[in-house]
This record gives structure tokens, C-alpha cells and sequence, in this order.
């Protein structure tokens, strides 16, 4: 593996009321210990899966696919500084990675039918022709499946499955499962989806409560919410 463990260095923050400094998981966690080459990150919206994640890109010097994210109109100056926090016991073999973000990937397909107007030969790692002439969920599982996900490397994904209906969850981590066989990669994902966190093998982290912490696949808040919804639908929506 690439990356072994995180420290947060929550004791040098430089604010406690502000984004991402405010989230109490950062500041009640010292240390996480990765112990899978497939590690998930899961929690409520807000908990920080997506904070954690940016921070490590910055930290890795993995520049994000498809941009970056920041709030021009209420522009806050600690948004991306989590990094300068975060400590890395990352091996020096890590020669290639990439920060995924789902939200950003439609930016990605734009630049990839540039290149491709220049090297059109380029399109074989992607699915054989442009991303966008793909559904949404199609363009995804063709970028998976191709260049990206075969040289050794770490791997930062957030949420996957935003595009990806339940069966093409399953072969999302089948594609995981199926590139581990071969080289050295790591993946670090951020995701709601109990089929995703369903992966043989994976290390889950929580970060409902602090401090992030391991959880077994049935201990998860989403696990338990999908069992409670799928018994009784409709008496879910009355309660």
C-alpha cells in the first residue's frame, strides 16, 4: 500500500468556526490507520468524507480531475487549508494518482474531447470514442474500466456511485476487485452506497462519530437505513 496512516494535527488549527475546522470528527481524531488497499469513508453529508479526501489530494500533489471546488461567492479562506493539518505516512513509491470527484467529472469529458481532437488514438483508454456521447452512468464505468484504473497508483475517489445505478455499483467494485489482481494500487473512497461498501476486504472509517474510527459493513448508519427503508416502504414514509 501507498498510504499507511493520516495524522490530523487538530492542536495547530487556525479556527474552530469555520470550514473544514469546525467539523468535530477533524478535531477529535489524532491519528487513522489504514490497513486495506480498498478503504471506504462514510458518514452523513458534512461529516467531512469529502474534506478528508481534498486534503489528501493537496497533500499527495494529485491535482483534482475535473477542477476544483471553491465558493467564489462566499469565498472562505480556509476551504482548501485542511492539508497544512494533515500529516501523510505516504511511501515515496507513489508515482501516479488521481483525485476523482463526481461532480466534476463532466468537466473532465470536455477536456478528454479537446485532447482527443489533437490525438484522437487517445480515445482507446476510455472506451474506444468520447465520454460524452455516453450516458452519465456509462461514461463512468468506461472511465474506470480504462486507463485510469490500470497503472499502479493511489486512487482518491469521491462518491462513485453518483451516476451509477445499483447493478453498475456492483460492477464499479468488481473493476476494483479486478485491477488489485494486477500491480500495486490503493483506493481511498468516499461514498454513501452500502453495495460500494459491500466490496470483500475493504476497511470502512466512520465519520458520524468521533473520532474516525473502523466500522464493520453492518454497523453503518447507510447499511442499517437501506435494511429499515427496504422491510416497509411505505410504513418508512408515514413514520
Amino acid at each position: 500500500m501507498y498510504l499507511r496512516a493520516i495524522t490530523i494535527r487538530a492542536q495547530d488549527f487556525p479556527a474552530v468556526d469555520q470550514f473544514p475546522f469546525n467539523i468535530e470528527v477533524f478535531r477529535k481524531t489524532a491519528r487513522i490507520e489504514i490497513t486495506s488497499p480498498v478503504t471506504f469513508l462514510t458518514g452523513e453529508n458534512g461529516s467531512g468524507k469529502s474534506a478528508l479526501l481534498d486534503a489528501l489530494a493537496r497533500k499527495g500533489g494529485f491535482l483534482p480531475w475535473g477542477g476544483s471546488k471553491i465558493h467564489r461567492v462566499h469565498e472562505n479562506p480556509y476551504e482548501t487549508k485542511l492539508a497544512d493539518y494533515v500529516a501523510l505516512d505516504l511511501s515515496p513509491r507513489h508515482s501516479y494518482g488521481f483525485h476523482f470527484r463526481a461532480e466534476a467529472f463532466f468537466n473532465f469529458a470536455g477536456s478528454l474531447d479537446d485532447i482527443l481532437m489533437d490525438d484522437p488514438r487517445r480515445d482507446r483508454y476510455y472506451g474506444g470514442g468520447s465520454l460524452n456521447v455516453l450516458s452519465h452512468g456509462e461514461s463512468f464505468l468506461s472511465f474506470f474500466r480504462g486507463y485510469s484504473f490500470q497503472l499502479d497508483g493511489l486512487y482518491l475517489l469521491d462518491e462513485p456511485e453518483a451516476a451509477l445505478s445499483p447493478a453498475g455499483q456492483v460492477e464499479f467494485v468488481r473493476i476494483i476487485l479486478n485491477s488489485l489482481k494486477n500491480g500495486n494500487k490503493q483506493y481511498i473512497v468516499a461514498t454513501h452506497s452500502p453495495i460500494i461498501m459491500g466490496c470483500p476486504g475493504a476497511q470502512i472509517l466512520g465519520f458520524d462519530d468521533p473520532p474516525i474510527h473502523t466500522v464493520q459493513y453492518r454497523q453503518t448508519h447507510h447499511y442499517n437505513f437501506y435494511k429499515e427503508f427496504l422491510r416497509d416502504p411505505q410504513s418508512f414514509f408515514r413514520r
